[in-house]
């Protein structure tokens, strides 16, 4: 499934790219969940960084468009931004907060769709499942290829990723059964451990990204047995 969050103080140009978006994921088989915003300050209040793709009009009353991009990009590096405007100029400047493309109004469904091709395709051959994390100040979207293991100090959780360590309030068996089928592996109480960024086992430690994470005798055997059959099927 594919988040879109629309953004734009005109009821009437909402409704056509809702229209023009269902019929998009009807004709290319598709699955969309549609959140809707009538200002640039509405999607910013409170963001969370679990949109794929925000179609963000420029010109409106509260926040502009350019504005809104901005403050997205400081918690969110990774979503498509495509604006919607009817000034051509403000494309230009759309390169400042990395945005993927622009659509000029009055918007036409052929230019629509050739852009949603673009970027749809794209996301489709780089599938990267993630999870959402509250952390101090908002939500960040943590790629699980990126976390390399998850520490539970007390009522937090450190998840340590190769960007840095976010902090977050929680049960490690919470995350546990969210990153469960996902090649992560509980070597102990206070650790949860991505096997894919192992890099071996010494003294009765997991070795990986310079730590040393202690291993619980009774999972020890299952431990090497997950390790074991995650490396036999990344080498087969």
């Amino acid at each position: 499934m594919i988040r879109i969050a629309v953004v734009d103080d005109d009821a009437g140009s909402v409704s056509q790219i809702k229209e023009y978006l269902l019929r998009y994921q009807n004709e290319r088989n598709e699955l969309f969940h549609i959140l809707t915003f009538s200002d640039g300050d509405e999607i910013v209040e409170n963001y969370k960084a679990e949109y794929d793709i925000i179609l963000l009009d420029i010109e409106m009353r509260f926040m502009d468009g350019m504005t809104a991009a901005q403050l997205i990009r400081e918690k969110d590096p990774e979503v498509v931004i495509i604006f919607i405007t009817n000034m051509a100029q403000y494309a230009i400047k759309g390169y400042t907060v990395r945005a993927t493309d622009y659509v000029l109004k009055p918007v036409s469904y052929f230019s629509f769709s050739q852009r949603l091709d673009k970027v749809v395709g794209r996301m489709n051959r780089n599938v990267k499942k993630f999870m959402a994390v509250n952390i101090k100040g908002g939500t960040v979207k943590l790629y699980l290829p990126d976390i390399c293991y998850v520490e539970s100090l007390g009522h937090r959780l450190i998840f340590h990723t190769l960007t840095g360590e976010y902090v977050t309030f929680g049960a490690m068996k919470d995350a546990q059964e969210k990153l469960k089928n996902s090649n992560f592996f509980r070597c102990s109480k206070g650790y949860l451990l991505n096997l894919e960024h192992v890099e071996g086992v010494q003294d009765g430690c997991v070795l990986m990204k310079g730590a040393r994470l202690p291993i619980s005798r009774t999972r020890k055997k299952e431990f090497m047995e997950e390790l074991t059959n995650y490396l036999g099927g990344v080498l087969s």
